[in-house]
């Protein structure tokens, strides 16, 4: 400990030491040197500083003794003078997942690297931490718990689980409300309390660090990618320790109708006739209980409603998301809007194959979709979709995602049913 500690000194007296109570864990250099490759891995062994930078995300990392001015967000990594880092200049960075949204960046505030050779040019240290730092913000699209669980949740999993709760959590663009509804995975991930930046303006230091978070795919894991050797089977299994989900599976399931849950969306594609939905599905034989958004904000208390159903049923959109919570084997079933086939698909169907679930799609027609009869069936909303895409995303969201509602064909819905039936008795047997 002595050692790194020693590159932090420059005679501060009213520094205070935390994270003191720790075990040995493993070397910090291997920690970090999971988080880059080829020749962003040979760099950091070579300086000890590397960024890893693909399509989605930029994450930057150091095992040298760094520290965080939390009045300016600058982060100083100390350097020798004969080392190469003194070569690099400054780099910006946004600590935000997806790096290709330039719209949502606007809303993650930059952190600026700054690596100092000359000790007595850097801030003192008021608190020094045994442990390194990951660097990430809350800024960016947060409110929607698709938006969340993607970009922030997921991302902070890969590039954090393999310290197991070793690091600290250093979070800018700070939301409470958001640190709250999520600090059981905070927990779970990290033994310490969060830092907050704009509450805390002090000069925390610590035995190195990371910036920003590791994006794999949409709402998913890739044991081949950084870190290697997680999947959405691990980070399920994370999210049923840390809410103490009881159901693995959903053969485990008990009760004489299989609980369907049905996502009752209260604006925009909304089901129009959603009343006779749920008597339908009783008639098939479902236990069914409807959910509004405002119930799924508290999800220490809803993870575990989640999890003791067979199915899950919902219009694209962000509720469906709790298909995280679900037992391996339940069913997802998304209805998918009028014109919505391609993000109903990969944001939702793709991740549920990943999650082990069985996953159906309820692909409504024209006429099911309140714009048939606002448009007619002559107007390029109904008849050419891709020219509405055409004129981009502003657009077509004004359309397809904020103003379509759904009144449900009862007949081939419950053909749809009847097949999800089939599915829950192959798994937990008949009822």
């Amino acid at each position: 400990m002595g050692s790194w500690r020693d590159g932090l000194s420059n005679n501060n007296k009213s520094r205070v030491i935390v994270d003191e109570s720790i075990e040995e864990m493993e070397p910090l250099e291997l920690l970090m040197g999971r988080l880059v490759r080829d020749e962003d891995h040979t760099q950091l062994e070579r300086t000890g500083f590397a960024c890893h930078t693909d399509l989605h995300s930029k994450v930057c990392l150091t095992n040298n003794p760094t520290r965080i001015n939390n009045t300016n967000l600058e982060f100083y990594i100390s350097t020798n003078n004969d080392s190469q880092q003194n070569n690099f200049s400054p780099i910006l960075i946004h600590p935000y997942a997806r790096q290709e949204d330039k719209i949502t960046l606007r809303d993650v505030t930059p952190l600026q690297i700054i690596f100092q050779p000359n000790k007595t040019l850097l801030p003192l240290c008021q608190f020094i931490h045994n442990v390194p730092v990951l660097i990430f913000s809350t800024g960016g699209f947060t409110g929607n718990l698709f938006h969340e669980f993607d970009e922030t949740i997921i991302p902070l999993f890969i590039t954090s689980y393999h310290f197991q709760t070793r690091v600290r959590f250093l979070i800018t663009d700070h939301k409470t409300w958001w640190v709250q509804k999520y600090n059981r995975i905070l927990s779970g991930l990290s033994r310490f309390n969060v830092v907050n930046p704009a509450e805390d303006g002090s000069v925390h230091c610590f035995n190195g660090g990371v910036i920003g978070l590791k994006f794999h795919n949409i709402l998913s894991l890739n044991n081949t990618d950084i870190p290697g050797g997680y999947s959405m089977s691990d980070f399920r299994s994370f999210l049923r320790q840390t809410y103490n989900l009881k159901v693995n599976n959903v053969s485990e399931l008990s009760g004489k109708k299989p609980m369907v849950m049905l996502i009752s969306r209260q604006t925009s594609r909304r089901f129009m006739n959603e009343g006779e939905m749920v008597e339908m599905m009783k008639e098939v034989g479902f236990e069914v209980m409807t959910t509004t958004p405002q119930r799924m904000s508290n999800l220490d208390k809803f993870s575990s409603v989640v999890n003791l159903c067979s199915v899950i049923i919902g219009a694209h959109g962000a509720g469906l998301t709790n298909e995280v919570f679900l037992a391996n084997g339940a069913v997802v079933v998304q209805v998918v809007p009028f014109g919505l086939d391609w993000p109903s698909t990969y944001f939702f169907g793709k991740p549920a194959a990943e999650m082990e679930l069985q996953y159906l799609e309820y692909k409504i027609e024209a006429k099911e979709s309140s714009l048939w009869d606002k448009y007619g069936e002559n107007h390029p909303v109904i008849r050419d979709p891709e020219s509405i895409f055409a004129q981009g995303y502003f657009a077509s969201r004004a359309i397809y995602i904020d103003e379509q509602n759904l009144k449900i064909n009862l007949t081939r819905f419950r053909d749809t049913m009847i097949q999800v039936k089939k599915l829950i008795e192959e798994k937990r047997g008949s009822w």
